[in-house]
């Protein structure tokens, strides 16, 4: 890809992953307004993170492991890191002819099949078991992180269509 190109997919990249992010993250807030779902604490994804280069990768609860200095920032930071991954994986995928021409489909399994991530790598490893099987709730917990997903998958969608009028020519 000529560098004339790759700069404005890079930026719609980017664009697309912080959009669909804080749409989800708009969802998180919503939930927890409307049906009194506690927000995700980032803080602990941080915690996951700052203790892997101590060897640490699994933990029986991260809620009780050491905290580690700046987890929250980091926490947050890696969220938006791996919300702008999965859009650049999802244009990968797709191609970029995608971002001047959006549709829903992709972007919504992709958002979907994300879920993957928290069932079979995060829970697993902040001691919640698969797609979260030890956690109080496994059904509620499922369906939120489904329900969530798919929202980052919409998020994706529209985050792209907002952007057209920005990126594309014509």
């Amino acid at each position: 890809m000529p560098l004339s190109t790759l700069l404005p997919t890079l930026f719609s990249v980017l664009a697309i992953g912080i959009g669909a992010t804080l749409l989800m993250d708009g969802w998180s807030v919503l939930r927890q307004r409307l049906l009194g779902v506690p927000l995700p604490d980032y803080a602990l994804v941080g915690r996951w993170v700052g203790h892997m280069p101590r060897g640490r990768f699994r933990h029986a609860a991260i809620g009780r492991a050491a905290s580690v200095a700046g987890e929250r920032l980091l926490g947050w930071v890696i969220h938006y890191l791996i919300g702008i991954t999965f859009a650049l994986a999802l244009v990968l995928l797709v191609g970029s002819d995608w971002l001047c021409q959006p549709t829903l489909l992709p972007a919504l399994m992709l958002g979907v099949v994300t879920v993957a991530m928290p069932f079979l790598l995060m829970q697993p490893a902040f001691g919640l078991g698969i797609a979260a099987a030890r956690s109080a709730n496994p059904a509620k917990a499922r369906l939120h992180s489904l329900a969530t997903h798919g929202v980052f998958g919409f998020g994706l969608f529209l985050a792209a269509k907002l952007l057209v009028p920005l990126t594309c020519a014509g």
